[in-house]
């Protein structure tokens, strides 16, 4: 049963829900992955169409330091950080021409209100380079419904998404972030290719505690792990004024992200998604290699690796890269690019660097190809920190169990503001997989204070001064000595005292057990329906006509 959220909660997801609800009732017979890029990219027109009026109206003003200024200079607001917006983009014009048939453009050129909005999609561009190839230029379509179109404009238009006030709130944050969750769920499998569940962002982020440094994600999807972090540096003020920093220090200044995706479109969603929240986005490279074949950040040295990679990627070109530097701990297998995505991330990380990842859980036993004596090299190295078992149903991608990693690039350096325990050398295994309630039959999630449980332990772990215990069937802290003993195995469930049968079961065995169970229903099935013709046979039926 879900643990009961907050009442503030409640009030924002219903409001997120409402604005949901309304637009998909416009959606029609578009398809969700189509629809995404439509609604996002109205959201993002008018959030920087707000922001630019904010700014617009004090310069029009003149008072203070804006004294003398020109409101139609786009240097102005360069200088803000505030996208320039050209008045064919401003909302107010695209308000007003909403539901007009035909509307006229420089040169007379004659459009409807789909071809206006990629009109002014383009002008943004021109004059913002940082937005270059980012912005959806898809309203022109004939499938869009022009009433349709209409009215999702008057719905975005409610939102007051980029006054001063609404920044504060974070509220374009919030009905972003919630309208690319309702877009992975409405895609299912497609949907998690540029979707990290909320809740496993936060849990990533809150236990690597990127107060500081360089955050790498080399598979960043829309960018979640990049907000997220910004979101962690915002809402732990207190530890910098215990530093003796100023107050209301800007994330900004703090952390600098890098990141690479391989889906264009996908990476066009997380241009959109930082620009928004005013995060430099410059060093999020695209290419369609990806960052095997083509590492955009090959000298990068991160302090903070977070990343949710694809699982099992059997596609990733392993065989041409061999020989690759990066394979310091064993070559991945071709068929597989667990291992290589694992050895890419230690690569990238800083002398102090830490990693926390997202990987299917056969990373932790599989044996196949090498990579059983790849997982003992790094657990030699002393360089693997924590294994945290997650809960089936957390993805929408994929029904395969899950499993977070963290390792840390140097053991002798401490990986927190924690320090390291005193019995280093330790591995810290976590078992979450009772933690967590159902949104839907399918999809589950975590509470905030399932996430607070988890971190708490890993903390309390690193901690030398805190006091940590094992907990039987949730965490142990375990020595080389016992994992060597189990083969290098690192399934949680093997140290922490649950059955193996429950926590490990032979995929063979399962998946013959069930297609002989399946046989046995189809044999069944062709009888009932053989005895259901025979039966139907001896039926009668009188033709009164005759």
């Amino acid at each position: 049963m879900p643990k009961e959220k907050t009442k503030k909660a409640e009030k924002h997801e219903s409001f997120e829900a409402m604005l949901w609800q309304s637009a998909d009732k416009l959606r029609k017979n578009i398809d969700a992955g189509e629809y995404k890029h439509i609604l996002l990219g109205l959201i993002f027109l008018k959030y920087i169409s707000d922001a630019f009026e904010v700014l617009h109206n004090k310069l029009v003003e003149g008072k203070g330091d804006y004294k003398g200024s020109d409101p139609e200079d786009p240097n102005e607001y360069t200088a803000e950080k505030v996208f320039f917006v050209p008045s064919i983009a401003r909302w107010k014009n695209i308000s007003n021409n909403a539901k007009k048939t035909e509307i006229i453009l420089e040169k007379n050129k004659k459009v409807d209100i789909g071809g206006y909005i990629d009109e002014a999609m383009e002008a943004i561009e021109r004059l913002n380079p940082s937005l270059k190839g980012v912005l959806p230029k898809v309203y022109a379509r004939q499938n869009l419904d022009r009433a349709s179109l209409g009215g999702l404009i008057d719905l975005v238009g409610t939102i007051a998404l980029g006054s001063e006030e609404a920044k504060s709130k974070d509220v374009l944050g919030q009905v972003y972030e919630y309208f690319l969750g309702q877009f992975a769920l409405a895609e299912g499998k497609k949907g998690g290719q540029f979707y990290t569940p909320r809740s496993v962002v936060k849990l990533l982020v809150e236990m690597l505690e990127p107060y500081e440094g360089r955050v790498f994600d080399p598979c960043c999807g829309s960018g979640g792990m990049f907000v997220q972090s910004e979101k962690f540096i915002a809402a732990h003020q207190d530890h910098y004024k215990k530093k003796g920093k100023a107050d209301n220090i800007n994330p900004v200044d703090l952390i600098a992200i890098y990141g690479q995706e391989s889906n264009q479109t996908t990476w066009r969603l997380a241009k959109m998604n930082l620009s928004i929240r005013g995060i430099d986005s410059s060093n999020i490279k695209w290419n369609g290699e990806g960052s095997f074949l083509n590492d955009a950040h090959k000298d990068l040295k991160a302090d903070f690796v977070i990343a949710n990679p694809p699982f099992n990627d059997s596609d990733w070109s392993g065989e041409l890269l061999k020989d690759d530097a990066r394979w310091k701990y064993g070559v991945p297998p071709a068929g597989n690019a667990n291992y290589a995505w694992i050895q890419h991330f230690i690569y990238h990380l800083s002398p102090k660097g830490i990693a926390g990842f997202v990987l299917a859980k056969g990373s932790l036993t599989s044996k196949t190809n090498g990579e059983g004596e790849t997982r003992k090299n790094i657990i030699e190295a002393g360089l693997l920190d924590c294994i945290v078992n997650l809960p089936a149903k957390l993805f929408l991608n994929t029904q395969i169990p899950a499993c977070l990693w963290f390792i840390r690039r140097n053991p002798n350096i401490a990986p927190s503001p924690h320090g390291r325990r005193k019995d280093e050398g330790n591995v810290l295994f976590i078992d979450a997989r009772n933690l967590g309630y159902l949104i839907n039959r399918r999809t589950k999630d975590f509470t905030n204070e399932d996430i607070a449980k988890i971190t708490e332990t890993y903390h309390h772990w690193c901690n030398k001064n805190a006091k940590y215990e094992d907990v039987p069937g949730f965490c142990k802290s375990v020595s080389l000595d016992e994992i060597k003993e189990k083969d290098y195995v690192l399934t949680p469930g093997r140290y922490i005292g649950l059955p193996e049968d429950e926590d490990d079961f032979d995929f063979v065995e399962r998946f013959t057990k069930l297609k002989a169970e399946l046989d046995e229903q189809m044999k069944e099935e062709t009888k009932l329906n053989e005895l259901i013709r025979q039966n139907l046979a001896k039926i009668e039926v009188k033709d009164d006509k005759k």
